[in-house]
């Protein structure tokens, strides 16, 4: 089957994008602040809400008629056949020859409309759960028979920054264990995290999760070996330390039984899940054990609500469509080429680091799917920080720099409450703090859209140019409820689907990394000559040889 975007003809297709071009440079002139003067229910048209997530549209610089045209873009590009071939076991990852069903991952356990991918999946969660149950309950332990108290993630990539950033936002949610907990993330190859990490733990009390799709990524293999003889050269009297201190999540069960873990401890992945996309699988261990089983299903029932949207929702009313029609409309038609995610929440860390690697190595492209050179520029870069903290390095350049940036501001409505705390004046305390987090939330994405009309007219006669503010910065906010398993959920599912809207946008594949898969062979060719094993540098620019001659003295 042909894997080409399904079109318009081609005049329809020419006459929207023409239209979206000439709208794009009427309103490269457009400021923000007319479009609120003209419109007093302009917050009303411009956002939705769905469970317990608000989408707040409104300060972009769009206005319904260019909604409009976007939605025929959508039409024309016929994102509603994609979302279908989404949700079907399609190889639509055609360079791979893969189905792409990381949806799968979070079907209810009875679903009817695909029970075989069900019960797979749920064979592998249950199996996930009972080792979670155990671990919880101080029932799993070491080799010398002391209960586990740590557990160190070993991944990179997907298998690194989706736990990482997980564990770390619902930390508030952490479940109460016969012992404390610890959860640690092993990812750089050149072992300083280890380096780090390991002279604070003990080795009878350590289990090692060793995540890794193929069982052959190098960064990854090389920390389990590592800290494989870590182990042995401590207990190494005892003969079970590998089944008792490995944990493996593969799609390689002969792999992991070759490299020593026990087929009790070995959770499977499938094809058809891409690293990027795997939080939801076993990937997902240490989510699990911070948020224990429940915890965890509500984290797959969020994102599973944000799959039943995507599919059925009308487009006008679709957050992830609309998340990926406005990012295309800045990005191509309004020369917006930056997009900085700003969360008001400490728990939310890590969320920029895991949406620069699914934006941009799901969309860092330039090849259609018909092999021609793309005809729009795709993935923005993708960076960004916590709010509070970024509003002290890079908001002077949002604000009064020369560059146009669009953002995302996420914050929750709630944060703290008083059982959270021993005494009722703490979270009073607390409370107030997140409401400092929130007006400051507010006030940044108000600043950067009106600019000088935000500090009032009499104040802006009297300021030097160099204390004014152009604003115009286009900008989304969105509110959860809380900041819970369910609605982080949710927060990750609409950023998934957005992804795969501006790929059918710009008629790219989002379900390879072929860049960095070329890297890492090219990695492999020059580790030999470093490690004095041979290797030839004739083939090598002069560059690389010359930086080679230093590294070896």
């Amino acid at each position: 089957m042909s894997h080409r975007i399904q079109r318009l003809p081609l005049n329809d297709t020419q006459s929207v994008l023409a239209g979206l071009t000439e709208a794009g440079q009427q309103f490269q002139s457009v400021h923000l602040k007319d479009l609120f003067a003209l419109d007093a229910e302009r917050f009303a048209r411009f956002h939705v809400r769905f469970d317990e997530v608000v989408y707040d549209f409104s300060k972009h610089r769009l206005d319904q008629k260019i909604l409009s045209r976007l939605i025929d873009f959508a039409h024309a590009q016929d994102l509603a056949g994609w979302i279908r071939r989404l949700f079907s076991e399609e190889a639509i990852n055609y360079t791979e020859q893969r189905s792409v069903m990381h949806w799968a991952l979070r079907l209810p356990q009875n679903d009817a409309s695909h029970p075989a991918l069900a019960q797979q999946v749920h064979e592998q969660l249950q199996r996930m759960f009972a080792l979670v149950e155990k671990i919880h309950a101080g029932q799993y332990r070491g080799a010398t028979g002391e209960v586990i108290q740590d557990v160190v993630n070993i991944g990179v990539g997907g298998s690194d920054l989706g736990p990482l950033m997980a564990s770390h936002a619902l930390a508030d949610f952490r479940q109460t264990t016969v012992k404390p907990l610890n959860m640690h993330f092993v990812s750089t190859m050149d072992g300083s995290q280890l380096s780090e990490l390991l002279h604070r733990l003990r080795p009878e009390t350590t289990l090692f999760i060793i995540s890794s799709k193929s069982f052959s990524t190098i960064d990854t293999l090389s920390n389990a070996q590592t800290v494989r003889l870590w182990l042995e050269k401590a207990l190494g009297q005892y003969t079970q330390v590998l089944r008792h201190h490995f944990v493996g999540v593969s799609t390689k069960p002969e792999k992991m039984t070759a490299w020593g873990i026990a087929p009790e401890n070995q959770f499977l992945l499938w094809d058809w899940v891409g690293g990027r996309y795997s939080l939801w699988s076993c990937i997902g261990l240490p989510i699990a054990l911070t948020i224990g089983v429940e915890g965890f299903r509500q984290f797959l029932a969020g994102a599973h609500s944000i799959d039943r949207h995507f599919q059925t929702a009308p487009f006008a009313q679709n957050i992830p469509v609309l998340m990926g029609l406005i990012g295309a409309w800045n990005n191509n038609f309004l020369d917006i080429q930056t997009h900085a995610m700003l969360p008001y929440d400490g728990r939310l860390k890590y969320f920029s680091a895991y949406l620069q690697q699914l934006e941009m190595e799901s969309n860092g492209k330039s090849i259609q799917r018909d092999g021609q050179a793309v005809s729009l520029d795709t993935c923005p870069i993708v960076w960004g920080e916590v709010g509070p903290n970024a509003q002290h390095a890079f908001y002077q350049l949002l604000h009064q720099g020369t560059h146009a940036v669009s953002c995302d501001f996420i914050a929750p409505v709630k944060r703290y409450n008083a059982n959270q705390f021993t005494y009722a004046e703490n979270a009073g305390a607390l409370v107030e703090q997140h409401h400092l987090a929130l007006s400051n939330c507010l006030a940044q994405s108000r600043l950067l859209a009106f600019g000088n009309q935000a500090l009032g007219a009499d104040v802006v006669e009297s300021l030097p140019a160099y204390k004014q503010y152009e604003g115009n910065q286009p900008s989304s906010t969105i509110l959860l409820n809380e900041l819970n398993p369910y609605s982080l959920g949710m927060l990750i599912a609409m950023y998934e689907h957005k992804v795969f809207v501006q790929s059918v946008l710009w008629n790219i594949n989002p379900f390879d990394q072929w860049g960095v898969e070329k890297g890492k062979e090219i990695a492999n060719q020059l580790l030999p000559i470093l490690n004095g094993e041979g290797g030839e540098m004739d083939g090598l620019d002069a560059s690389t040889r010359g930086l080679i001659e230093v590294l070896l003295g």
